[in-house]
């Protein structure tokens, strides 16, 4: 792969030592950041075409104009450094748990003389006992309300010196213990929150034990309206207990992750087991996953969601085995203070079904979680409001059209158009392109050939008076909105195919950029910036992410179709007496692999340029 000198000069001065890697696109931000045993090995591996590289990492390293390095002492440290790194600079091409913004957590503030709990999204070392994270502050909200009926903590901000002449409202209506007129005593609603934290966690048997002694000795000594109000706790501790399904006898804590992909888009399941009971579980969706395999994405949850958890079991169970769970296992017990923990992938027996049971919640919650989009309908008439608005469109953009272009050095180009109605996809109307009228990697061209062929089908479909014939449906409408994924040379393009066909002011064009999310339009000099986490940003990335991944799909298909000569003709300036020098002179593609850029320059009509050109694509051949 070609190098820049800077890159190049980085390259010879890598360590061999243990660190991270921190890479940045030309204009200086921070597109991925990785870790390594030894950095000179990994960075350099990336600029030697990998055959099992996807089309993600390609265009990552495409983007490569500068890389730093940090040198740590040991592969654990470079690990923690990692993830530091990741969480605080967000890159691009990083799989990252898919909200921006910290989750939230129960908060209980151990250290006041009368602990309150409260909600939080920081985590400061003040003493307090925290409990999480959650994926939503509705789901601390409703946990909360269950629990402050059985624990009734303090939630006013009075003074508490047990000597108020009257309650609030809340002790009236059993939500708050009375600690302010000294119905409870400091040491006896400590041991309650105390309660709290363990019920939080799951263990609950210890708590009813010592209530039911408690109530018993109330009983004896005639304090029977504490007896009643313990014997309430008991009953409402034991109804939750009773819900909670009991998975082993052995009362081992567990996590079982799981995870469900599809498409961009990927969800991990959590469930929570304590004391050999399930008390709860979260799921989490994770961005950045595209054609990721889904060891590598389980690897990067897992470091991403202890590193935020409160708490690690002694037990990890997960669906499938991952590369790097030595060294995340050292790190899991160092966050238990050298506690063992085991990461297991159990194969048989209740464990397996635990897994599998955590998969099938995974796939549902990620199905239910695509359909929001599809059953919530306002969302999507005001999206796409806000884009008639933002785009300065005469109606509502009822369908969008959207164009992708997908190569690898201009082999097996390919084109996809994604059709969106009322702001769900159509895939029955989505249609791909083998590019066949542009030689070499030229993305504009590549997308006027596929918006001329696209409108002359429109085009064709109206003058069809035949008997019989029926024009492809795909085709026959023309779109409220066309979206080609790019930036000003793509939009030009656009641009003359619509005036080619009379179009030009009749189907708005819009261009769009990967780096800012930046919305070109025909005839304005300063780009469009949606508003940040509006509906009408998500529309459009969720359109633009589709049709790339419609693209790569039809690129990888036909790319698989190619034979290993064809494979050859197909590079750039190889034609059949180049074809039949390199193989006369190395005999085979596995001898054209191994040969240096000097021995393929070497062969008559092989400039270096081509003989690099050939080099990265003869590795990709699998």
């Amino acid at each position: 792969m070609e190098k820049s000198d800077h890159i190049q000069g980085i390259l010879k001065n890598l360590p061999d030592k243990p660190g991270c890697y921190i890479m940045k696109d030309n204009q200086g931000r921070i597109i991925y950041v990785g870790k390594a045993i030894n950095l000179r090995n990994r960075v350099r591996s990336y600029f030697h075409a990998q055959p099992e590289w996807d089309a993600k990492t390609r265009q990552m390293v495409e983007q490569i104009a500068d890389i730093e390095w940090i040198i740590v002492g040991s592969e654990l440290e470079a690990l923690i450094l990692e993830m530091n790194l990741i969480k605080l600079n967000r890159p691009h091409y990083n799989i990252r748990l898919k909200d921006d913004k910290h989750y939230p957590y129960i908060k209980v503030r151990w250290g006041d003389a009368f602990p309150k709990v409260i909600v939080t999204r920081e985590l400061v070392k003040d003493g307090s006992r925290y409990f999480g994270p959650y994926t939503s502050v509705w789901a601390v909200h409703q946990t909360l309300d269950a629990i402050r009926r059985i624990f009734p903590y303090l939630t006013c901000d009075r003074e508490i010196t047990g000597q108020d002449p009257r309650p609030c409202l809340y002790f009236d209506i059993k939500l708050c213990a009375g600690p302010c007129i000294g119905v409870i005593q400091g040491a006896e609603y400590r041991q309650m929150i105390d309660d709290l934290c363990q019920f939080l966690e799951g263990r609950s048997e210890d708590i009813i034990k010592r209530m039911n002694t408690e109530m018993e000795h109330a009983s004896k000594t005639l304090h029977y309206e504490k007896a009643a109000a313990l014997r309430d706790q008991i009953q409402a501790i034991e109804r939750v207990v009773q819900r909670q399904k009991v998975f082993s006898a052995d009362q081992v804590d567990s996590d079982v992750i799981a995870m469900a992909k599809a498409d961009n888009e990927a969800c991990v399941q959590v469930f929570f087991i304590r004391s050999g009971r399930l008390i709860g579980r979260e799921y989490f969706v994770l961005e950045g996953t595209e054609e990721k395999p889904d060891q590598e994405v389980l690897t990067q949850f897992i470091k991403q969601y202890y590193d935020e958890a409160i708490s690690v079991p002694p037990q990890v169970m997960l669906p499938s085995e991952i590369e790097e769970a030595n060294i995340i296992q050292q790190w899991l017990q160092a966050k238990r203070n050298g506690a063992k923990t085991e990461i297991i992938v159990p194969h048989v027996g209740l464990s397996r079904e635990l897994v599998q049971m955590a998969s099938e919640n995974a796939v549902d919650t990620l199905q239910s979680l695509r359909n929001q989009w599809h059953s919530d309908r306002h969302r999507q008439s005001e999206a796409l409001a806000e884009l008639q608005k933002s785009l300065f469109l005469v109606n509502p953009p009822n369908r969008i059209e959207c164009y992708d272009i997908s190569n690898i050095q201009g082999t097996a180009a390919v084109a996809s158009m994604v059709v969106f109605e009322q702001g769900v996809p159509n895939k029955k109307h989505y249609r791909h392109f083998d590019i066949k009228t542009v030689d070499g990697p030229d993305d504009f061209a590549s997308m006027e050939e596929v918006l001329n062929r696209r409108f002359r089908r429109w085009r064709s479909a109206h003058e069809l008076n035949a008997p019989g014939k029926k024009a492809d449906p795909s085709f026959s409408m023309l779109p409220d909105l066309v979206i080609v994924d790019g930036g000003k040379g793509q939009l030009s393009r656009a641009v003359k195919v619509l005036e080619q066909y009379e179009l030009g002011d009749k189907i708005p064009l819009a261009g769009l950029a990967k780096q800012n999310e930046e919305v070109f339009l025909p005839g304005r000099s300063h780009s469009v910036m949606l508003p940040r986490h509006s509906p009408s940003l998500y529309l459009v990335q969720r359109i633009r992410d589709e049709a790339h991944r419609f693209a790569i799909r039809a690129h990888r298909n036909k790319r698989s179709k190619l034979g290993l000569v064809s494979r050859l003709d197909s590079i750039p300036g190889i034609g059949p007496s180049r074809r039949k020098a390199l193989i006369k002179r190395f005999g085979s593609l596995e001898g054209i692999r191994s040969a240096s850029i000097d021995e393929l320059s070497s062969l008559p009509g092989i400039t270096k340029e081509l003989a690099g050109r050939i080099k990265d694509l003869i590795e990709l051949v699998e």
